[in-house]
């Protein structure tokens, strides 16, 4: 039976100079490029109102009424069906001036519906129900989001220190930092609005992301006992390859499923889609050229007893790059 990549021996570590440039020419100006431009935040996060509206008229469709907002100032409307295919949800600001949030529910209630009324008459639709975001909302919102991460970042980092010890806890951190970095530069490369739903698809990257490195790391756990005469580079880049398979296959039949998601669901989910494809391809990459390159370097600036209780520190004359 044909194994993909069976018996792979490629010198992973000896790549390591080379992803890591990768890995820094893609994320650097991307991050750059954030913090000059800022993050396009959606009103869930900025303050805006949101509208259930009951479309009477069958041709009324989700394109036809982003397509009417946009003319009328709410470039960045969110829509989506709500329960039957003529109920919608549609979350809009007005375009602000400054630092002003100048919209209020009734006004950009009265503005949506001056849009429609325009595009397919004033009976051609009903609004149900009208309610506001404002501003301090939205900035709990963004709040609450941060501490989501970091408190993902904290459980990570606590649970592999528990179950191997701190340089592996310390390696899949970092590795996974590096893929929530690169995922922020391709948010900004594509300009895609930050939402409620992008922070899951991030928070996701990060658990798909340490399972990679978790299954790798075991392979190592599992090989520190098996060969005591190898040193810990020879034993990292066998771990890769054995693992290489898996990794490979995983991720192939995971990309296929967002790419399922990009491809048919829409824009109502569309960020989700690309941040959760994006992290899939990173995670991949970090998992196999990142994570064990890092716990290499962090074993030899600080050594220490690994499994078989020896010194684990990596043999004289093996180099992370060559």
């Amino acid at each position: 039976m044909f194994r993909l990549f069976d018996k792979a021996d490629y010198d992973i570590l000896k790549n390591a100079k080379l992803a890591f440039t990768i890995a820094a020419v893609f994320t650097v100006p991307g991050l750059i490029l954030l913090a000059i431009r800022g993050p396009n935040l959606s009103i869930e996060f900025t303050g805006g109102t949101l509208i259930e509206l009951h479309a009477l008229d069958p041709n009324i469709q989700t394109e036809g009424i982003r397509s009417a907002l946009a003319g009328a100032g709410f470039s960045g409307a969110e829509i989506q069906t709500f329960g039957a295919e003529n109920e919608f949800v549609i979350r809009a600001r007005l375009e602000t001036e400054g630092d002003e949030q100048r919209e209020t529910t009734q006004e950009t209630q009265s503005a949506i519906q001056t849009a429609l009324a325009g595009e397919f008459g004033e009976t051609s639709f009903r609004i149900v129900r009208a309610e506001a975001i404002g501003p301090k909302v939205g900035s709990e919102l963004r709040t609450q989001a941060q501490y989501a991460l970091l408190l993902a970042f904290g459980a990570i980092f606590i649970f592999i220190w528990f179950r191997y010890e701190w340089r592996f806890g310390s390696a899949a951190v970092l590795a996974t930092v590096h893929d929530i970095l690169a995922t922020f530069a391709f948010i900004s490369y594509m300009n895609l609005e930050i939402s409620p739903v992008v922070v899951a698809g991030l928070l996701t990257i990060i658990g798909y992301s340490l399972n990679d490195t978790i299954v790798t790391f075991d392979r190592v756990r599992e090989n520190l006992r098996k060969f005591r005469r190898k040193n810990i580079y020879e034993i990292l880049n066998r771990s890769i390859n054995e693992t290489l398979p898996r990794t490979v296959l995983t991720s192939g039949t995971t990309l296929g499923a967002t790419l399922a998601l990009l491809i048919l669901a829409g824009k109502v989910i569309s960020g989700f889609a690309w941040v959760m494809t994006f992290g899939v391809i990173t995670g991949t990459f970090s998992s196999i050229f990142i994570a064990s390159p890092l716990l290499l370097a962090i074993e030899r600036r600080w050594p220490g007893e690994d499994v078989r209780g020896a010194k684990s520190i990596v043999a004289s004359g093996a180099t992370v790059v060559s």
